[in-house]
């Protein structure tokens, strides 16, 4: 009985210890597995990590030398030069062999300066009369058989001392204008622009011009430089203002160019530098007479006005 008791306690100490000796054996392997899923998971976790940077770091990497690339290829690239359509610069107008071909710039284009357009040069007028048949010539002027007027070597006379009757009015003569139009294209050839402002006046616009200047400027000082009515060139149909008929017109070049060559057409500068107290007026670089190729040649030549070539005067008596 004893021995039975004593057997049975100590199979029950064997299967204590057994038991015990298992749960100490299931705890020391699971605390390992445990700390074993632990590290690998944190390994894993720093692998992943450092596998994420590695890659983040080598696409960086790929896409700054990608960048490095394309920067210096477009550097080494050379340009393209713009199309027809990009380009800022306009084609030359009209078009033609320059508006076909590039422009080609030089690298460094310097200003260059300014420079101005050459005087015109005058040809020297001939001292000869031109014959009739000579594109040049001009017939004297038509004769009037009209009372009241004075003509001398067939110069109509019309200065302070030789009056026009009030009833004469003829126009401007033909032959006159187409003279004109002879010395406006002779001037164009030299780059001169001549043009006619003023030609015929009648007795009563002459009248009215002259009252205007008088209620202006006195008479005294409207007789220097306006004809009083009946005593004016223009009425002649013989005289021909042009361009600025003031004298912002002197020493222009179609000034200079109408003194030196209005001759050669039959017009005479009626009243020229220098020459007021003979000729009654002003000096007017604007007003030309018309006398024929003959007669004009001859005044020219002899550097005299109208009145001292024919030996008159001219003031109001």
């Amino acid at each position: 009985m004893k021995r039975r008791l004593f057997i049975t306690l100590l199979l029950a100490a064997v299967i204590s210890c057994t038991g015990c000796g298992k749960d100490i054996v299931g705890q020391s392997d699971v605390l390992p597995s445990a700390s074993t899923a632990k590290i690998t998971s944190g390994t894993a976790k720093v692998q992943s990590e450092t596998t994420s940077t590695t890659k983040a770091a080598a696409s960086a990497t790929t896409s700054a030398a990608n960048i490095e690339t394309t920067a210096t290829t477009t550097a080494e690239t050379p340009t393209q030069a713009p199309t027809a359509a990009q380009s800022n610069e306009a084609a030359p107008a009209g078009g033609g062999a320059a508006a076909q071909q590039p422009v080609q710039q030089p690298a460094q284009q310097q200003e260059q300066p300014q420079q101005s357009a050459p005087a015109p040069s005058y040809t020297p007028s001939n001292t000869t009369a031109p014959s009739p048949n000579d594109s040049n010539y001009g017939a004297a002027p038509t004769v009037y058989n009209y009372d009241g007027m004075t003509y001398i070597q067939g110069v109509l006379i019309a200065n302070k001392s030789y009056s026009l009757p009030a009833g004469f009015a003829p126009g401007l003569d033909q032959t006159c204008l187409n003279q004109f139009y002879k010395l406006q294209n002779a001037a164009s050839q030299q780059g001169l622009n001549i043009w006619l402002s003023s030609g015929y006046r009648s007795y009563d616009y002459q009248a009215q011009i002259y009252n205007n200047y008088v209620a202006r400027d006195g008479q005294a000082a409207a007789d220097t430089y306006s004809a009083r009515p009946g005593y004016s060139e223009h009425q002649t149909g013989l005289a021909i203002d042009v361009n600025q008929i003031d004298d912002s017109f002197i020493g222009t070049p179609e000034a200079v160019w109408l003194e030196n060559h209005c001759h050669e057409y039959g017009f005479i500068l009626r009243y020229p530098q220098g020459k007021q107290n003979i000729t009654g007026y002003k000096y007017e670089s604007w007003h030309i007479r018309y006398v024929g190729t003959d007669m004009s040649y001859a005044i020219h030549n002899s550097g005299l006005t109208l009145e001292e070539y024919f030996g008159i005067d001219s003031y109001y008596h």
